[in-house]
């Protein structure tokens, strides 16, 4: 370890807080868990070591083996230690808060710093008489009396003694911007080898943005077991309408605005560069849609696609500061978008693949009539990883480097109206002042009717 590394220099910040559940029926120590309408796909903020157990129980019900395999992908950045049984994290003292950007992280690291980060709150306790200095999300401090304190890693080795199938995945990655091409595959090749029926749990902090993002690429995952496994199965059935099959066929309402349907000129982009563009949107769209909240179909907080078109009217009425960091984070957004249609693409190739390619061996496994092959689920592998898919289409970086920022950033004055204030001014401004002032505020309460009511 470095001399005086950062991790020294963290503050204890508690996961939870006041207002953290946002969700209807609570689970007891496991903040906003759901499950997304129609996978075997959960989501939830960090939990108490109480409520590891809760969640699996809700998973496993009465029906689902205790020791059956889990899947459990964690999603953040920031080390995680228990203190009495509670989470808390390692925060630089600059990012305390509901939110943090803590660059690029990497699994190994984060399971080093929480061991030494249990070494510090340690030390720091031999000089308050076993007591801990901790903040929270709004930065008021607290002292806690610390009867226990061990690390996320400890704690998930202990929930193994009930649930010995659970397998836990570390994968930090961003609030705002897309995860990393190996990141997608680290997810991929996490749940390689897992039935259909296998659930899958993903958290960060709170259960919004980071685990709503990889939720979508694990149901994309699920829909390639579906689509691989069973598609060429059900074709063998007479008369079976196989359009009911394809989720390339969903559409959006078409009332909603262009941006609220994810229509940006980088997406058109990218929708034109991809051999499967169209349908893959719509199958990314439709995934989105349900890991949303109810107004989208899903049972979640987070509308990937809507929030960059919700972000993008909040900017237009903010001051220039406020502007410099939505803009940013709108461009990031975007670039998540971005992503998670070309690792539908990628997944949907990937389908495609199973379906109709294969060694003699798998065709005479698992041939159908047709042609086709019906490979059970838990023995599918893909051919390439998304990483190579991107390096084949290495065109669409450039796309998305070069076309997240293109959006009209300022909103036009209609010609009409301003002329009109132009004729104003130009002919008697003193006299037609009260005229001007009227009339700009008819003409932003028209350019802006499309904003929601409300705080932005």
């Amino acid at each position: 370890m470095p001399e005086n590394p950062e991790i020294w220099k963290a503050v204890a910040m508690a996961d939870h807080f006041e207002k953290i559940q946002k969700l209807p029926e609570p689970v007891v120590g496991c903040p906003n868990f759901r499950r997304v309408p129609g996978y075997k796909v959960y989501l939830c903020g960090q939990p108490t070591i109480a409520g590891f157990e809760a969640c699996l129980e809700k998973v496993c019900g009465t029906i689902y083996p205790k020791d059956g395999k889990i899947i459990w992908f964690n999603l953040r950045q920031e080390p995680s230690v228990y203190i009495n049984g509670e989470p808390l994290c390692a925060r630089p003292p600059n990012k305390i808060g509901e939110y943090a950007e803590l660059g690029n992280v990497s699994r190994e690291k984060l399971k080093e710093d929480e061991a030494e980060f249990v070494r510090v709150c340690e030390g720091r306790m031999k000089e308050t008489a076993g007591k801990l200095k901790a903040v929270d999300v709004n930065k008021a401090e607290k002292e806690i009396e610390v009867k226990s304190i061990v690390t996320l890693h400890d704690v998930i080795e202990g929930v193994k003694e009930k649930f010995p199938g659970l397998v836990h995945m570390r994968i930090p990655i961003c609030n705002s911007a897309s995860p990393l091409e190996s990141d997608f595959d680290t997810i991929v090749q996490t749940l390689v080898g897992t039935a259909i029926n296998t659930p899958i749990i993903l958290n960060d902090q709170v259960g919004l943005s980071r685990a709503t993002t990889a939720s979508v690429a694990a149901c994309l995952f699920k829909e390639f077991q579906i689509s691989a496994s069973f598609e060429g199965l059900v074709e063998t059935v007479p008369g079976m309408n196989l359009d009911l099959l394809k989720m390339d066929r969903y559409t959006m309402d078409v009332n909603k605005d262009a941006l609220f349907r994810g229509e940006f000129e980088v997406i058109k982009d990218l929708v034109a560069a991809l051999p499967d563009g169209v349908a893959s949107k719509r199958e990314c769209d439709k995934v989105i849609d349900k890991n949303g909240p109810a107004k989208s179909g899903g049972t979640g907080i987070k509308q990937l696609r809507e929030n960059i078109a919700e972000s993008k009217l909040s900017y237009e009425i903010m001051d220039d500061a406020a502007q410099v960091f939505l803009k940013s984070k709108i461009m990031d957004n975007i670039h998540k978008y971005f992503f998670l249609i070309a690792f539908t693409a990628y997944i949907r190739e990937a389908a495609e693949v199973a379906k109709s390619a294969g060694t003699d061996e798998e065709k005479a496994k698992n041939g159908l009539t047709g042609g086709k092959i019906s490979t059970p689920a838990d023995q599918l592998k893909l051919t390439k990883s998304f990483v190579q898919y991107m390096e084949e289409h290495a065109g669409l970086r450039n796309i998305v480097e070069e076309g997240k920022g293109k959006l009209q950033w300022e909103r036009d004055i209609p010609a009409e109206a301003l002329a009109n204030l132009e004729s104003l001014a130009a002919t008697d401004f003193k006299a037609n002042l009260g005229k001007i002032i009227h009339d700009i505020y008819q003409t932003a309460h028209t350019m802006f009717s499309d904003m929601p009511q409300g705080d932005h």
